[in-house]
């Protein structure tokens, strides 16, 4: 996630998922950019986000990437759809 490990462990606790999933904090957006994943939310005052998608990653192969075309959506990269990729 674009936000700093802070903001992380508050989600993971707060969502239940502290210890069950690893919340790896982007902050300064360099593994979205990177992978091509980025866009520029300055304009909304937020500055260089991360595109919504979720990914099936085996053995470091990504083998699905599922990218929303809208950030208020979240189709493809919602847990339903990842699950039925499983």
């Amino acid at each position: 996630s674009v936000n700093d490990h802070h903001v992380l462990a508050a989600w993971a606790k707060a969502t239940g998922a502290e210890g069950r999933i690893d919340f790896l904090a982007d902050g300064a957006a360099d593994f979205a950019k990177a992978a091509g994943l980025s866009y520029d939310a300055s304009p909304s005052g937020l500055g260089v986000r991360s595109r919504r998608y979720s990914a099936l990653v085996e053995d470091g192969v990504v083998k699905q990437l599922n990218i929303e075309e809208s950030p208020g959506k979240a189709d493809l990269s919602g847990g339903p759809h990842i699950l039925a990729q499983l």
